[in-house]
């Protein structure tokens, strides 16, 4: 039988997430897996008047392009790319990998490389409605370490696919958050503490942006800004891993002056690190400030798109920051870090409590 939480979070991106017009040109692309979501998506993007357009591909794809591209492979973006691009309206992508490490043994070189090329098409894209969901999968499941009934549950329960009125719960989670943005209106600066942490940074300026299921990620769950260049400054470590195109890097720890990271050490994966950091000048900047709000969201995933939205965590983005803060730093990477804030941690805005232990004062 099908499963009617597939049905419901079809009808969150379709009718809530993505804002869908009449004659809207809407790509639908996704892994194989996720066949049984892009199918329910596709009718209610109909239903609406839209003109979907389902792009599903094979589980493996990526794992080889990058074995066998050759560097124009790499340098080129291709008028195809590019027209599909710029007729498109907006786009729902659906993750439903079924090996989460297929990328893992790409020297990063090639990682970067082909980054940098797709970057200005990247930022096409971002400009026109856009969003990031997941369909459940084994492999997801197991990084999870969760059967897959329960990782469905934790998914469909993430996103409210499992209420009866789902999108009433975003809305009533929309207004909690404005009550923090407000809070954070005309701050100036950001201080985060906890083990082996204490960090400093601007957002002076800056707005915070109340994330709340209606664009780009689903599940959300967040408020985020871009930290005025140059204002970190201080060090951060990191207690869950920082998971990036296939790797798990460990015992990550970063120094900042002025802005830049000035030394960056992990227990585990350092060389891929520092060859991220290294990607260009904005990859050793921070992008983003991003504080996780999502209580249904309580465990780590090895997924970013849940993770950086666990209840009482705060996320930091190396590279680009996103489009909207009024952050400048443009980079071909956007890797965001999680400190779990819950057992010890804080974050004082202006020299004034704002979170304890992951709760908000």
């Amino acid at each position: 039988m099908a499963d009617p939480r597939v049905k419901n979070l079809a009808k969150i991106l379709a009718g809530y997430s993505l804002p869908v017009k009449r004659g809207n040109v809407v790509t639908v692309s996704g892994e194989t897996p996720a066949e049984p979501l892009i199918v329910a998506v596709y009718e209610e993007l109909l239903k609406k008047g839209a003109f979907p357009v389902v792009h599903m591909m094979p589980a493996g794809i990526d794992e080889l392009f990058f074995a066998h591209a050759r560097p124009h492979h790499l340098s080129t973006l291709t008028p195809y790319s590019v027209a599909v691009a710029r007729n498109t309206d907006a786009s729902i992508m659906i993750y439903a990998q079924s090996n989460t490490r297929s990328l893992s043994g790409v020297p990063p070189g090639k990682y970067t490389k082909r980054a940098r090329t797709m970057r200005p098409l990247a930022e096409m894209r971002r400009k026109r409605p856009w969003l990031l969901t997941l369909y459940p999968t084994q492999a997801y499941a197991q990084d999870a370490e969760m059967s897959l009934t329960d990782f469905e549950d934790f998914v469909y329960g993430a996103t409210f696919a499992d209420r009866k009125d789902p999108i009433a719960a975003w809305k009533a989670l929309s207004i909690r958050q404005a009550k923090l943005v407000s809070k954070l209106r005309n701050a100036d600066e950001v201080r985060i503490v906890g083990p082996g942490t204490d960090l400093k940074l601007s957002v002076k300026g800056r707005k915070f942006i109340n994330s709340d299921g209606s664009a780009h990620n689903m599940p959300s769950g967040e408020i985020f800004a871009a930290p005025v260049a140059g204002s970190a400054d201080g060090c951060i470590e990191y207690d869950l891993p920082a998971c990036y195109r296939g790797r798990e890097v460990t015992g990550v720890r970063l120094v900042f002056r002025k802005g830049v990271v000035v030394e960056a050490t992990a227990d585990k994966g350092q060389r891929f690190l520092r060859s991220m950091a290294d990607a260009d000048k904005g990859a050793r900047r921070l992008g983003e400030l991003g504080i996780g709000t999502n209580t249904r969201i309580d465990r780590f995933t090895k997924n970013i798109l849940f993770d950086e939205k666990i209840g009482g965590t705060v996320h930091l983005a190396l590279g680009s920051a996103p489009l909207g803060t009024g952050g400048r730093n443009r980079s071909a990477i956007h890797w965001d870090m999680i400190k779990d804030l819950r057992k010890g941690g804080a974050i004082y805005v202006d020299g004034k409590l704002f979170q304890k232990d992951g709760r908000f004062r």
